[in-house]
């Protein structure tokens, strides 16, 4: 077991050496992604951009294409997050949350014309958000997945998958 451990840092170390030292025409710059994050390419679940998800030190990722069109990127317990292409609608979001007989709205913490993030409660405080990303010509809407068995989020985590959504760059095709 050690072996295979040892073997592993080993070729990772190899493949971080080697490209940190390899070809120097790319003068593309990387983005860097936040301290406890990995970049997430997303093209080949037909979403054309990368965003910022959780490294596995923060839980397994699973990543599931929803029949009704949704992705789902879930990571650990606390970073659950859902992207559909969808032109969306802010205000008809907030007018279903303050709307809610259940989860009872408390506050916005987040008022943009294209994302919201707020704080309702059922039992106890939670926190959802909602963002509309325009990327080319397609619109995608991004938010938690709310989960009746699962605790719920909170602030912190909400406002981790919402930089994520903020976050997406665009995958440029390589001319060939």
């Amino acid at each position: 077991k050690m072996k295979t451990l040892y073997s592993l840092i080993t070729a990772f170390a190899l493949v971080v050496t080697l490209q940190s030292c390899g070809g120097k025409k790319e003068e593309q710059v990387a983005v860097e992604a936040p301290a406890g994050m990995i970049t997430l390419d997303l093209s080949k679940y037909g979403k054309p951009f990368t965003i910022f998800v959780p490294d596995s030190t923060f839980g397994k990722m699973e990543i599931v294409e929803q029949t009704w069109g949704a992705l789902e990127i879930r990571i650990g317990k606390n970073f659950q997050l859902s992207i559909t292409e969808d032109p969306g609608d802010v205000e008809l979001r907030k007018s279903d949350i303050k709307a809610d007989d259940v989860n009872k709205f408390k506050s916005f913490l987040v008022e943009e014309p294209t994302t919201i993030m707020w704080e309702s409660e059922i039992t106890k405080p939670e926190f959802h958000f909602y963002s509309i990303q325009k990327l080319g010509n397609a619109t995608y809407v991004f938010e938690d997945i709310k989960s009746s068995e699962a605790e719920p989020f909170s602030k912190e985590s909400v406002q981790k998958m919402l930089d994520s959504a903020k976050g997406l760059k665009e995958v440029k095709k390589e001319a060939a």
